[in-house]
């Protein structure tokens, strides 16, 4: 999956119906981060998630009420460090067919050159605030579930 280096969040919400309209409400963390700023216009691309995915997140995410006013965790920064290594499970492709892993919180990790399944120990190459991208170091798991 080829990301743009002008990419500045990566989350999950669900879209909202609210008087006729729907939305996708941006997390509180994105603006207290200065991720992005209120008022400012963005462009947005939506990547579809199966239903057991969105359970795998909803520790992250804003829980809100009719008026959405959000509550959430603390944040605290990526869960990983460039150069760490982790042992991970490819969960889903990306468009570019990249494979997608999770960590703590829901924390994307995009690894190249995997597939859906394979568990892999991967070496963090560059971190983001909301996304890390991984190499393999060892594929001795590969493939087992």
């Amino acid at each position: 999956m080829d990301i743009s280096e002008t990419l500045q969040t990566l989350y999950t919400a669900t879209v909202e119906q609210d008087d006729g309209t729907y939305q996708i409400p941006v997390p509180d963390r994105e603006i207290a981060t200065g991720t992005l700023s209120e008022g400012e216009t963005y462009r947005v691309a939506l990547i579809s998630t199966s239903t057991s995915d969105t359970k795998a997140t909803d520790t992250t995410e804003v829980t809100q009420s009719g008026d959405h006013a959000g509550q959430q965790h603390e944040y605290d920064g990526p869960p990983v460090e460039e150069g760490e290594q982790r042992d991970v499970e490819i969960e889903n492709l990306g468009d570019q067919g990249d494979g997608i892993a999770k960590v703590e919180h829901g924390y994307v990790v995009i690894v190249p050159e995997t597939s859906v399944g394979d568990r892999v120990t991967v070496e963090m190459q560059q971190v983001r605030e909301n996304v890390a991208f991984a190499d393999v170091v060892d594929d001795t798991l590969r493939g087992e579930v």
